[in-house]
């Protein structure tokens, strides 16, 4: 081949030929990707054609979500089977991720529903069946528990909060500062996620119960008491109450500039 015909670009024409800055060309040369010529007199960078190639590998590589480490080395001095290799374990990676991604998707069009749905129900009572969800505490009136056994489970909890609610749970609805908190989640994500596996994790089975949306403004607006009108509509329907009440936070929103929850509320009954 005749070198003499072999035609070199600086780098900016580099830069403009991949979309790509200056910055991330000379970042691929100190990972050793490319090694352009350069001029001792000026210190000019010159490519060819060769190194352009690599480059565009990195490009591709990278977009499947390989770090550059890894991509410097992919580029360079992996062989055949171990590409395949490489190639194959980012793929199950990519399938778990999107996966996870599906279910988080759905999550999010469940809360938007949900959220829609209850605007209906606010101050209303019904009767329903209440979800299999399991939940666990780790605060009892505005006291954290600050045990070991519950910031470990608290830890294992937090990077999937997206699928768990705030979770509420009180035994005495006449009292002001009855209620505990916590987080739940429906079964069938914790399940899937392999946070329903504590002693400390609780299950609610379906219950048929008195179900209904409430707010209330203000750092201490919620307690046991707010619960007092869906006692009230027990009453006045001749409904028997059977065990604890709990429920959710569905949002926190700002109303006539005070920041106000809605909450989502169950209280089991007797048939």
């Amino acid at each position: 081949m005749d070198e003499s015909r072999i035609k070199v670009y600086k780098i900016g024409d580099v830069a403009k030929i991949l979309g790509i800055s200056a910055d991330s060309m000379r970042y691929y040369e100190k990972m050793g990707i490319v090694k352009p010529y350069k001029v001792k007199s000026n210190d000019y960078r010159y490519y060819e054609a060769w190194d352009i190639n690599f480059i565009i590998d990195c490009l591709w590589f990278k977009q499947f979500g390989f770090g550059m480490k890894e991509i410097a080395q992919m580029v360079s001095s992996i062989s055949y089977d171990e590409l395949e290799d490489t190639l194959r374990i980012a793929s199950r990676q990519l399938r778990e991720e999107l996966s996870f991604q599906k279910m988080l998707l759905s999550r999010l069009e469940e809360q938007v529903n949900h959220l829609e749905v209850s605007k209906t129900l606010l101050n209303q009572c019904d009767i329903q069946d209440s979800p299999e969800v399991v939940y666990y505490l780790n605060r009892h009136g505005y006291l954290y528990d600050d045990t070991p056994e519950i910031q470990q489970l608290s830890k294992q909890w937090l990077p999937y909060l997206s699928f768990g609610k705030r979770f509420f749970y009180t035994t005495e609805i006449d009292t002001r500062d009855a209620l505990s908190w916590g987080f739940s989640m429906d079964k069938i994500y914790a399940s899937e996620l392999k946070l329903d596996q504590s002693p400390l994790v609780y299950p609610l089975s379906h219950d048929r119960c008195i179900h209904s949306v409430f707010k209330k403004a203000g750092k201490y607006g919620i307690s046991a008491q707010s619960l007092r009108y869906i006692v009230d509509y027990a009453n006045r329907e001749g409904i028997r109450l059977h065990g604890s009440a709990y429920g959710q936070l569905l949002c926190s929103v700002r109303e006539d500039d005070t920041m106000t929850g809605y909450f989502e509320v169950w209280l089991p009954i007797q048939e």
